[in-house]
């Protein structure tokens, strides 16, 4: 087996609809998210919005690697390395989720600010919201200093607010 072969959507996909840009990742639910009863620990669910909210940073054109590495603008040239770190998570856990479930990360951003992106996820199965979360994520330097949004970023973040979808 070749090594350059891609996995198609391995990251989700990226979708525009009526209110903006959205990132969707499929995850199914395996016997280590679950309890013994088969259901879905409340720990997976942040575990899934992590990985949506990294592949969601990866198709707007960086990733979590490269911001620490100090080269998230591109390769024209490094920068300070940073990374994402949540500020404050709200959840709402409304239905249960299940060993085998095929379930849809959604990722969409709610607002843009200074040093930080606040993103509103969801999780749903066979298209009924199960969970909700509305996520802040402030941009740091290793150091642990908070960082402005690059242009680049912000650019990236925009074009998925609800305010450029109309």
């Amino acid at each position: 087996m070749s090594t350059a072969r891609q996995w198609p959507d391995l990251a989700g996909r990226l979708l525009e609809d009526g209110t903006g840009r959205a990132h969707v990742l499929p995850v199914r639910v395996y016997f280590e998210d679950t309890d013994a009863g088969g259901v879905a620990y409340h720990a997976s669910f942040v575990r899934w919005c992590e990985r949506g909210r990294s592949d969601f940073l990866r198709l707007l054109g960086t990733d979590a690697r490269r911001m620490i590495d100090g080269r998230s603008e591109g390769s024209e040239g490094s920068h300070e390395p940073a990374a994402f770190v949540v500020r404050r998570m709200s959840c709402d856990f409304r239905r249960p989720a299940r060993m085998d479930d095929v379930l849809e990360v959604t990722t969409r951003v709610k607002e843009l600010g200074g040093a930080s992106v606040t993103l509103l996820q969801s999780i749903s199965l066979g298209g009924r919201e199960i969970f909700e979360a509305e996520v802040t994520v402030v941009l740091v330097a290793v150091s642990g200093k908070p960082l402005r949004l690059t242009e680049t970023l912000r650019r990236a973040f925009a074009a998925g607010t609800r305010a450029d979808a109309g």
